[in-house]
C-alpha cells in the first residue's frame, strides 16, 4: 500500500501504525479507535480511509504486536529437553505473556475470529502446544485425559481471568499458575 502512496500519505500510514502498535500494546486490540486517531494525530476517518476498517488496521499491526512474543515462547520451549518441562513452560509463558500483553492476550482468546493474520498467530501457538501436551503425555508426565481442546480452554480461561482480575499482582497471578500446572501432572 505504502509504495503508491505519496510521501505525506506514506508519514501518515507510518503515524497511524504506530500510535495503533502502542495503543493496542497498552490496551488491547479492542482499544477504540478513537484513541488511536488521537494518538497518531488524525481523524478517525482517516484510519479508516488508509486501513478500510478496523480490523485492516488490526491485521496490518498485529504480527508486529505479537508474533515475536509468541515465537521467543515456543523457541524458549524447544530448546528444554524434558517433556514434563516443555509443557509447563508453554503454559507458564503463554500464560505470563496473557498477563502482560494485552494484544497477545487478544490473539491467544481469538476476540477477532475474522482477522487471518490473528488466527495464524493463535493456530501457531495452539499448533505448537498440541504437541508439548502429546510430548509430556507419552513420557508418562502429565494426565492421558487431557486433550487439545482442554489445553485451548485453559489458555483461554487464563486469558479471562487476566482480563477480569486486572488488580491482581503479577507475582501472585503466576503463584496461582503453579495450582493449575501441579494438577495437570500424573500422580507419582
Amino acid at each position: 500500500m505504502t509504495g503508491r502512496l505519496r510521501a505525506d500519505a506514506r508519514r501518515n500510514v507510518e503515524g497511524i501504525r504506530r500510535a495503533a502498535l502502542d495503543v493496542f500494546r497498552a490496551g488491547g486490540l479492542t482499544t477504540p479507535l478513537d484513541e488511536v486517531a488521537r494518538a497518531a494525530g488524525v481523524s478517525k476517518g482517516t484510519i479508516y480511509h488508509r486501513f478500510g476498517s478496523r480490523r485492516g488496521l488490526i491485521d496490518a499491526v498485529v504480527e508486529e504486536l505479537v508474533l515475536e512474543r509468541i515465537e521467543g515462547i515456543i523457541t524458549a520451549v524447544e530448546a528444554l529437553d524434558d517433556p514434563l518441562e516443555r509443557f509447563e513452560e508453554y503454559l507458564l509463558r503463554t500464560w505470563l505473556l496473557q498477563f502482560d500483553e494485552p494484544a497477545a492476550n487478544d490473539v491467544l482468546m481469538r476476540t477477532l475470529p475474522e482477522s487471518e493474520p490473528l488466527t495464524t498467530l493463535f493456530d501457531r501457538s495452539c499448533g505448537f502446544g498440541r504437541q508439548v501436551l502429546h510430548d509430556a503425555q507419552a513420557a508418562g508426565a502429565v494426565r492421558d485425559d487431557i486433550t487439545p481442546e482442554d489445553l485451548a480452554y485453559l489458555i483461554l480461561e487464563r486469558g479471562v481471568i487476566a482480563r477480569a482480575c486486572d488488580q491482581q499482582t503479577r507475582d501472585d497471578y503466576r503463584r496461582r499458575l503453579d495450582f493449575v500446572l501441579r494438577g495437570l501432572r500424573t500422580a507419582r
